[in-house]
């Protein structure tokens, strides 16, 4: 049996930022080889049990046609193009062995085998089209149009349309049309898609802005400095494109040798039919014999010595909330030796938090006092900081009295009358090191500070120790916000390897970088601004929760609960599945090698070496299921073990 598997600050809301494409997903029946494939699973499933409850053939056997003919058309045709193409695959020595085994009345069998591979293959191409879907989708995040400013008159054009040195009138709530230079007005833009930074971005002229970003308060005059087809958003398309085309294909074992396997079993029971033939041997006695050395060398055992491990280890780890999409992406997991961590909505949650309260002496203010006065000013505001500070103080059980006269001045934060007095909040001039301070003043004295910074994953420090453990190096930390943020990560965190201001393809050429030195690299990440590095590296994971589209379908494995300890628990698991792997090859290599050498030097009855050949095929998949128990997952081990060496 041959398988494949693969398997803002405003008095009005704005619309809250996103990096999440509008979904055009390729609906699975869409496809022609997922129909095919459920037309052969559905003509199988109704012929099993009256095959097996001893019906008469009449009722099962056209059913069993369906099956084959549905599933193996298909692969048929595309095996007999690479025979044209003077090469022999799998595809072929699969319909061939199903033929075969029908031929000798092993029906039942044949059709199990074609139906699997029709179903494995309907898997592949639901993949390679939900990928090329997110890839489209990402485009969406660039708006279509612009309104673009000459003199005095302002006009609606396509984003297509613009060229460098057009003025644009970027509106709050707006996403911006190009990359270009501010040249007029304030705003806070929210560049998350572009950079991974937690809170929008205090633009003033002379800054730069990228396609995409969501202008979130204030009007902005900018200049398009980059023709539309060569902005950042269109490179991340044009990276992760490129990355998947050019990352060297990790195939399972038998697809390895699947060519020459191919060849040597058809050489092989070409032999085994013709010489004894030549001999004199009687035609019947000559093809049951040939007939039974492929079966016993039909490769079912080894593809199952493959894939129960592989699979069992995808149960185990969907169970625990990480969704690995393949076999092969599982095997890939296990190889890696170098582990690469983004920072915001990775190693941090991804939202800023309350971390310092810092009243001033002499203002008659304590910490609770001051953050309520912060919160009932920013009360009414939509900005990410306003929403963490009354986060904060709801926490504390503090009361957020009411405010009146609220005004929101782009860039310069929130005023309000709290109690009769004139409460101003916004951001302080001079950043302490990696927070974000917010300054508060009382009719116009200030009275006090608030620090705010990304808050770190409770199991962050513990998961880059796991993996440092099972790698031998302490992971690398890519990130596109600033350096001192990055720091206080790393700190944190135990990594020393910090890489920071770095924009999508900087991170995709860091990851090459260490791929080049022979490392083999784990790039775990979750925005739009992370999905080149994860097609480019060897292997990628991202957090699910908050996880863009185009992130979530270019990860080799999804995160779903954004628990980061489960990061090195599933590369552990991957590693124990090869190790079953290479079990269940010795053991099938050893009946294989049995049976073969028995059919050819004496005789082997053919329920013999049918028995044979399903009792390896079965004891293999029995020992591959051993991934399936409780105790196979172990997110805390290693960390542990890290923990106390």
């Amino acid at each position: 049996m041959v398988c494949r598997v693969s398997i803002t600050l405003a008095p009005t809301p704005v619309p809250a930022p996103t990096d999440r494409a509008p979904r055009r997903r390729t609906r699975v029946l869409a496809l022609p080889e997922a129909r095919w494939a459920l037309v052969s699973l559905v003509a199988f499933l109704l012929a099993l049990p009256l095959d097996l409850g001893g019906a008469p053939a009449w009722t099962y056997g056209p059913l069993y046609v369906v099956a084959y003919a549905a599933g193996g058309w298909e692969p048929a045709l595309e095996g007999l193009r690479a025979l044209r193409e003077k090469t022999l695959d799998v595809d072929l020595l699969m319909i061939v062995a199903a033929l075969g085994a029908a031929s000798i009345g092993q029906v039942l069998d044949g059709a199990l085998l074609i139906v699997i591979f029709a179903t494995s293959g309907a898997l592949e191409a639901l993949a390679t089209a939900r990928t090329a879907d997110s890839v489209r989708g990402l485009l969406d995040l660039a708006p279509t149009t612009a309104t673009r400013v000459t003199g005095d008159r302002e006009e609606t054009v396509a984003t297509a349309d613009l060229a460098v040195g057009d003025v644009l009138l970027v509106r709050p709530g707006e996403r911006i049309g190009a990359d270009g230079t501010v040249l007029g007005g304030e705003g806070e833009v929210d560049q998350a898609t572009i950079t991974g930074e937690s809170v929008p971005v205090l633009k003033r002229p002379g800054d730069d802005v990228f396609a995409g970003t969501l202008n979130g308060t204030g009007a902005l005059r900018v200049r398009v400095e980059r023709d539309p087809a060569d902005s950042v958003i269109a490179r991340i398309v044009t990276l992760v494109e490129e990355a998947s085309r050019t990352k060297a294909p990790t195939q399972l074992f038998i697809e390895k040798i699947e060519q020459r396997y191919a060849v040597g079993v058809v050489v092989a029971t070409l032999a085994v039919f013709g010489v004894p033939l030549a001999f004199g041997a009687d035609l019947t006695d000559a093809l049951l014999r040939a007939m039974t050395f492929m079966i016993v060398a039909s490769p079912c055992a080894v593809v199952l010595a493959t894939m129960p491990p592989l699979l069992s280890a995808i149960a185990n780890a969907g169970r625990h909330g990480v969704l690995v999409k393949s076999a092969v992406a599982m095997e890939r997991l296990g190889e890696i030796d170098t582990a690469a961590l983004d920072k915001t909505g990775t190693l941090t949650e991804g939202t800023p938090e309350v971390t310092a309260v810092r009243p001033l002496p002499g203002t008659g203010l304590d910490e609770d006092a001051l953050l309520a006065l912060a919160a009932a000013a920013e009360h009414p505001s939509e900005h990410p900081l306003a929403r963490a500070i009354v986060a904060a103080a709801r926490a504390r059980d503090l009361s957020v009295v009411p405010a009146e006269d609220f005004t929101a001045a782009p860039g310069r934060g929130v005023t309000a009358v709290v109690d009769g007095h004139e409460v101003h909040v916004g951001r302080a001039d001079a950043p302490e090191g990696a927070e974000t301070t917010v300054q508060v003043t009382r009719d116009g004295s200030p009275v006090g500070t608030l620090a705010l910074t990304d808050r770190l994953r409770a199991d962050a420090a513990g998961a880059t120790a796991a993996l440092t453990a099972l790698t031998g190096t302490p992971p690398t930390l890519l990130t596109g916000d600033n350096a001192p943020a990055a720091a206080r990560v790393a700190d944190a965190t135990g990594i020393t390897d910090v890489r920071a201001d770095l924009l999508p393809e900087d991170k995709v050429e860091a990851v090459r970088e260490l791929e080049g030195t022979g490392r083999k690299v784990l790039f775990v990440g979750d925005g739009v601004n992370d999905a080149p590095a994860l097609a480019a590296a060897h292997a990628g994971i991202a957090m699910g929760r908050a996880g863009s589209d185009l992130a979530l379908e270019t990860a080799d494995a999804v995160v779903v609960r954004d628990e980061l300890a489960a990061v090195p628990a599933v590369v552990d698991l991957s590693r124990r599945a090869r190790g079953l792997v290479v079990q269940n090859l010795v053991i099938a290599g050893t009946f294989i090698t049995v049976l073969v050498l028995w059919d050819l030097i004496g005789h082997l009855p053919l329920p013999l070496g049918v028995a044979g050949h399903e009792g390896s095929t079965v004891l293999v998949g029995l020992n591959g299921l051993r991934l399936l128990r409780e105790s196979a997952w172990r997110p805390g081990k290693r960390s542990a073990e890290a923990q106390e060496a």
